[in-house]
């Protein structure tokens, strides 16, 4: 052949793990066919028998014997002196088949031709990867820390695909060095331009969610399903479980003995503290469990506006609330219903807004981001374990306990 690095070119992709032999001789036709159009203005009377296992090219390009004189289109018909220099018994209006080297297309064509070739290739392996890691969402895959951004890690797969794992789909305990093998949840894939973009997440619930389906025989198995899960990565979260059979306990079996099967979750979660709860369909109960460690009282339930009452025992309301808030903002997202907490046998009891007047709404608001929306609820709390779970001094807090201590005594 004349241009053995054009052969070269196509050989190189037959044993592409992407792309199959019938798909590949598909591409290299089109390319040829797109060449012979630039050239020759037509490919409709042209003829490829291409063989990619061997790197053989054959071009043959049929035209019509006319009489001497007569040629109008000369990629269509060829004059009858011209076609005995290829034969010499042909006639007037026989056909002519002539192969067309690849040198006639001219260096430039055949330089651009192998160019569009690598780029078709390319094109489909894209698409092929895009479409092979879209089945993908949502399933846990593994890959190798290869570059370590401000904002990103960069990982490679075994077949040197790049995956994206942003700074915020990361457990704010992670931490990873250039070679480290980090398994994430694949969160999105998108085609921007020619080049799919795959992000993974480990802060994402369906992490979670399919680290029990890999850890718990009992969950691959399809004995038990995990219901929902929520969490505050690295902090917290909440799982609801549920078994068809009843011979099973579900919370058992994801927790095992001492803790032993989600110590492995658990782990590649950053230590971040897991509740496993029973699932039920009776939404006062639900609500009830998805509080634990509290022991609730009671729940009052207004279906149309989502809203749950819940009472407690005044000792039982900061297990309610957790550190950060973080245990009733997981049981609201767990239940689907917004959560507030009330103190069992405390009658007298003021809002913290009402107070608005002598305490700045920023300091209330402090209050209210860790569960405190009350005057009581606040008075019942340590002073120094305040300082530690906001943003305030002492001095502001013992100033806001003054106030509210005034109020209530009068």
């Amino acid at each position: 052949m004349e241009n053995i690095a054009l052969i070269e070119s196509f050989s190189e992709f037959k044993d592409d793990k992407f792309i199959d032999r019938v798909t590949l001789m598909a591409i290299l036709e089109d390319v040829f066919r797109n060449a012979l159009k630039k050239k020759f203005g037509s490919d409709d009377n042209f003829d490829i028998i291409i063989n990619p296992d061997k790197g053989d090219l054959e071009i043959w390009r049929n035209r019509i014997v006319v009489n001497d004189g007569e040629v109008e289109e000369p990629n269509e018909e060829i004059s009858l002196s011209a076609a005995r220099k290829i034969e010499p018994d042909f006639e007037v209006g026989e056909d002519v088949s002539e192969e067309v080297k690849l040198i006639d297309l001219g260096r430039r064509a055949i330089l651009a031709l192998r160019q569009n070739l690598i780029s078709k290739i390319h094109e489909h392996d894209n698409t092929t990867i895009y479409k092979h890691f879209k089945d993908l969402e949502g399933e846990i895959y593994t890959a190798e820390v290869h570059h370590i951004r401000h904002k990103a890690i960069i990982l490679l797969d075994d077949e040197g695909n790049e995956i994206i794992l942003p700074k915020d789909r990361q457990i704010p305990s992670d931490f990873f060095r250039k070679g480290d093998n980090v398994r994430g949840v694949i969160e999105s894939v998108e085609l921007k331009g020619a080049k799919p973009t795959i992000i993974m997440s480990r802060s994402s619930p369906k992490f979670l969610e399919q680290l029990f389906f890999q850890e718990i025989p009992e969950v691959f198995d399809g004995l038990i399903t995990v219901k929902k899960a929520v969490r505050i990565p690295g902090e917290k979260a909440k799982v609801a479980v549920d078994s068809y059979d009843d011979r099973i306990d579900p919370v058992g079996a994801c927790v095992g003995m001492k803790g032993s099967r989600i110590h492995g979750i658990v782990r590649e979660l950053g230590n971040e503290n897991i509740d496993v709860i029973n699932w039920t369909a009776n939404p006062q109960l639900l609500v009830t469990r998805a509080l634990s460690p509290a022991r609730v009282s009671s729940v009052k339930l207004n279906e149309e506006k989502k809203t749950a009452q819940v009472y407690l025992k005044p000792e039982e309301v900061s297990k309610a609330i957790g550190r950060g808030g973080h245990n009733i903002r997981l049981a609201g997202q767990l239940t689907g219903y917004e959560i507030d907490v009330f103190r069992e046998g405390v009658e007298e009891d003021v809002e913290l807004t009402e107070f608005s007047d002598e305490i700045d709404a920023w300091i209330i608001e402090e209050f209210k981001k860790i569960g405190f929306d009350t005057a009581r609820s606040v008075l019942e709390q340590d002073v120094n374990d305040l300082v530690k779970r906001t943003d305030l001094e002492e001095e502001t807090i013992l100033e806001v306990v003054r106030i509210l201590k005034e109020e209530l005594e009068d």
